[in-house]
């Protein structure tokens, strides 16, 4: 997935955290065999190739992966299209079979604005499996994923900086059983619209927290996966939009980082979710 995941654990027990450790980081490994585009025989290599009325099976979790990404791409009104305007919706999704009918050709699938997050989603499972519930997980750094807190501890201290000037601080949140995402332009131009193709270079960093759910049967939701999501579109959504998904997202939160319009530099991260709005000056 081209980047660098990590793994903290409060654990008495050192070498019993690491194992754990290793075997999350083992199930990414296998996620990349199945999710990556750029490995020949990957079910996301083999949907991209489909021919309209073919179907392929996929792995469970490239389904679930799938079938969250489109929910994200409903939701966001298109903002958020890992086929980045290349025709998702032209792919049918049989949960039941674990299966992908293409009705034509040409679509190109790239999970790298859910993946990462979805990987640290399945990582938490593993960590909770070995009774590792105090944890912090990471993919690149923007997908985050705090269980329990370290003990005595409210939780794990999680910090965003202004991608222009990294060590300045933007916001402090001591966060448990919630993810984290973070967006942002640093890369010039890598960001685009997938509804018109066009570069976003309006916004500088986004950021987004979910609380982790729980379904009924005690099962949890994938909330760094969302959150990967989400901030991908709120590079492209309106200050009011974010505001309207903010508002129908129980627990949602949001912060869009503007540039600076003032001659003194001053840019403007705006909070939503909560009535708040903080200037901060480099």
């Amino acid at each position: 997935m081209a980047t660098v995941f990590e793994v903290h654990v409060a654990h008495p027990d050192a070498r019993y955290a690491a194992q754990g450790a290793q075997a999350a980081f083992d199930l990414v490994d296998r996620l990349e065999r199945d999710l990556s585009r750029f490995l020949p025989n990957s079910d996301i290599t083999r949907i991209n190739h489909l021919a309209p009325g073919d179907r392929t099976r996929v792995a469970v979790t490239t389904m679930e992966c799938l079938v969250i990404a489109r929910h994200m791409f409903d939701l966001t009104g298109g903002t958020f299209d890992v086929s980045i305007g290349t025709g998702l919706t032209s792919l049918v999704l049989d949960a039941d079979e674990a299966a992908v009918e293409a009705s034509r050709a040409g679509v190109a699938l790239d999970l790298g604005g859910i993946g990462k997050g979805y990987a640290v989603d399945l990582m938490a499972d593993v960590l909770e499996e070995w009774g590792l519930e105090r944890s912090l997980l990471h993919g690149g750094f923007s997908s985050m994923l705090a269980l329990d807190g370290p003990e005595n501890d409210a939780g794990w201290t999680l910090t965003f900086s202004d991608p222009r000037q990294p060590s300045r601080v933007l916001e402090r949140l001591s966060l448990q059983q919630t993810a984290l995402g973070a967006s942002g332009i640093r890369k010039t131009d890598h960001v685009v619209d997938p509804r018109s193709g066009v570069p976003i270079r309006e916004r500088l960093a986004t950021w987004a927290t979910v609380p982790r759910p729980r379904g009924e049967d005690g099962s949890p939701g994938r909330a760094a996966a969302v959150t990967d999501a989400l901030t991908t579109a709120f590079l492209v959504l309106s200050p009011e939009q974010v505001q309207t998904l903010c508002d129908q997202s129980p627990g949602l939160t949001a912060w869009l980082l503007e540039p600076p319009e003032a001659p003194d530099g001053t840019s403007r991260l705006i909070r939503f979710g909560a009535p708040q709005t903080v200037d901060r000056r480099p």
